[in-house]
C-alpha cells in the first residue's frame, strides 16, 4: 500500500515541481546563503593561511616526526576519498535497482563525490612538504628517465583516482543534461547563453532520448564496480605492508563498507538543511529520509563485524604482535579516539532501529554528524596507532595534533561546502525528471486506490490536483 507522503506528490503539477526545485537558480542568492557562502570563505581562509605557513616554515610545523610519518594528512585523504567513493555508488545503485527513493539524494551525492575528490587530491600534495614537486608521482615521459614505482599502491591511487573522476564526473553532469535545458527556456541574457552550452542541445525528443538512457544506464553499471575497485585499492596502501594491524586481508571489504556507511552519513548531513532552507519537504520526505536511515544501519553493521574480526583474527592468530597492536590501540596512548569511533560507528546508528529516531530530523542530523566524525577518528585512529607502535618497542612514540594540521582540516571542509553550496545556487539539486516520474507514479497509485475504495477521503481531497 502507497504511504501516505508519496500519494501527497500526485496533487503536485509539474510546472509548480520545477519552479520549486529550480528557484534557488532562478532567483538571486538569499542571505542565509551568503552568510553560508561566508563562513565556508572564512574556514578555507583558515586552511589557506595554515599551509602558507607550513610552506614557509616547513614541515616541521606540523606533528610529524618518526615513527609517525602519516598521520592527520592522510586521515583527511582516505576519509574524503571513502566520501567521494560512496556518493556515485549510492546513485548507480539505486539507479540499477530502481529505488523509489532515489531521486531525493541522487543529485546531492553525486555533487559530493566531485567535492570531495577534488578535497581528497589537495592532501597529498600537503603531505609532500615541498607541495611544488608533485608531479613527480605523476607516470609522465621526463628527461631524467625517472619513473615511479609501478607496484606501488600509492601510483595505482593515481590512475584509479583520476578515471573514478572522470566517470563520476561524466555520470553527474550527464543526468544535469534535461534540468539545464529547462534553466535555458526560463531564462535570459547571459543564463541563458550559459545554460544553452551546458544543455548541449537538448530538446528531450525521442532521438535525445533514446541514447540518452542507454548511455547513462552504461555509465551507472561502469561507476558500480569501479567504486569498489577505487576503494580497495586505496585499501592496499595499508594492507600490503608488513607492519602489524595493516597486514589484513579484510581491508578491501571493510573499506567499502566504511566509505559507503559515511557516505550516507553525509548525505543526510548535507539534504538535511538543503530541503529545509529550499524548502523541499514534498520531494525529499521523512519517508526518503527513512530509507536512508535504514542503509546505515545495515552499513554500520557490517562495519562492526569488520571490527569484530579484526581483534578475532588478531587473537586467533597467536601472534604476538598482531596482539600487542590491537591491545594497544584499545588501551594505549590513543584509547580516546579508538572508543569514541566505537562509540559513533557502532552504538550510535543502532538508535535508528526506534522509529521516532527515524522520524526526527534533528535526531537523524545530529547521528549523522557523529557518524562523520566517527569514520574520520577511525581513519586517525588506524593510521597512527600502527605507525606509532611498530615491532621495535625502542622506535615508539606518541603523535600530538599541531594547530597547524586542525587548520588545514578546518580548511578542507571550508573548500567542500564553498563548492557545493555554489553547486545548490547554479545547478538544479535534485534531478526533475526522476522527480516526474514520481509523480505520474503517485498518481496512478492513487487512482488504485481509489478504485479499490482504499483512499481515505480527506487524503484524497488533499493530493487531487
Amino acid at each position: 500500500m502507497a504511504r501516505a507522503q508519496e500519494l501527497d506528490m500526485a496533487g503536485v503539477e509539474p510546472r509548480q515541481m520545477a519552479a520549486d526545485v529550480l528557484r534557488p537558480v532562478q532567483n538571486r542568492p538569499t542571505l542565509a546563503w551568503g552568510f553560508g557562502f561566508g563562513l565556508a570563505l572564512f574556514c578555507l581562509l583558515i586552511g589557506a593561511v595554515s599551509w602558507g605557513w607550513q610552506l614557509y616554515i616547513g614541515l616541521g610545523v606540523s606533528g610529524l616526526m618518526w615513527p609517525v610519518m602519516w598521520a592527520t594528512y592522510i586521515t583527511n585523504f582516505v576519509f574524503w576519498i571513502g566520501i567521494a567513493h560512496s556518493g556515485t555508488l549510492i546513485s548507480a545503485i539505486l539507479y540499477l535497482f530502481r529505488a523509489r527513493f532515489r531521486a531525493a539524494f541522487s543529485r546531492a551525492s553525486e555533487a559530493m563525490t566531485i567535492f570531495a575528490i577534488a578535497t581528497a587530491g589537495i592532501f597529498p600534495i600537503l603531505h609532500l612538504g615541498r607541495a611544488w614537486i608533485f608531479f613527480y608521482v605523476l607516470p609522465y615521459p621526463n628527461q631524467r628517465r625517472l619513473w615511479p614505482n609501478f607496484r606501488s599502491p600509492l601510483v595505482l591511487d593515481v590512475f584509479a583516482i583520476s578515471t573514478y573522476f572522470t566517470v563520476s564526473l561524466l555520470f553527474w553532469y550527464l543526468g544535469m543534461v534535461p534540468d539545464f535545458a529547462q534553466i535555458r527556456d526560463r531564462a535570459s541574457g547571459w543564463r541563458r547563453t550559459l545554460y544553452g552550452l551546458l544543455s548541449l542541445g537538448w530538446t528531450g525528443s525521442e532521438r535525445q532520448v533514446s541514447p540518452y538512457l542507454k548511455l547513462y544506464i552504461l555509465l551507472a553499471g561502469l561507476a558500480t564496480p569501479l567504486v569498489l575497485s577505487v576503494h580497495t585499492m586505496v585499501s592496499w596502501d595499508f594492507s600490503t605492508s608488513l607492519l602489524p594491524g595493516w597486514h589484513e586481508e579484510i581491508f578491501p571489504p571493510y573499506f567499502v563498507a566504511g566509505a559507503i556507511f559515511s557516505g550516507l552519513a553525509m548525505v543526510l548531513t548535507l539534504v538535511i538543511p538543503l530541503r529545509a532552507r529550499f524548502r523541499l519537504q514534498r520531494y525529499i520526505t521523512l519517508d526518503h529520509l527513512e530509507s536512508l536511515c535504514k542503509l546505515i544501519i545495515l552499513t554500520s553493521s557490517i562495519l562492526t563485524y569488520s571490527y569484530l574480526t579484526e581483534y578475532f583474527i588478531a587473537w586467533y592468530s597467536g601472534n604476538t604482535y598482531e596482539r600487542t597492536a590491537y591491545y594497544l590501540r584499545a588501551f594505549g596512548h590513543y584509547w580516546f579516539p579508538f572508543w569514541l569511533f566505537t562509540v559513533c560507528n557502532c552504538f550510535v546508528p543502532l538508535l535508528f532501529f526506534w522509529r521516532r529516531f527515524r522520524r526526527s530530523i534533528l535526531a537523524m542530523f545530529i547521528i549523522s554528524i557523529l557518524i562523520n566524525v566517527g569514520m574520520w577518528v577511525e581513519r586517525f585512529t588506524l593510521l597512527v596507532t600502527t605507525l606509532a607502535y611498530s615491532y621495535d618497542p625502542g622506535s615508539w612514540g606518541v603523535y600530538h595534533v599541531q594547530w597547524v594540521e586542525v587548520g588545514i582540516l578546518i580548511g578542507s571542509f571550508g573548500w567542500f561546502m564553498t563548492l557545493f553550496l555554489l553547486f545548490v545556487q547554479f545547478a538544479p539539486s535534485l534531478p526533475l525528471g526522476d522527480l516526474h516520474k514520481d509523480i505520474l507514479l503517485a498518481r496512478r497509485n492513487r487512482q488504485r486506490l481509489a478504485e479499490a475504495a482504499l483512499l481515505p477521503e480527506s487524503l484524497a481531497a488533499r493530493s487531487s490536483p
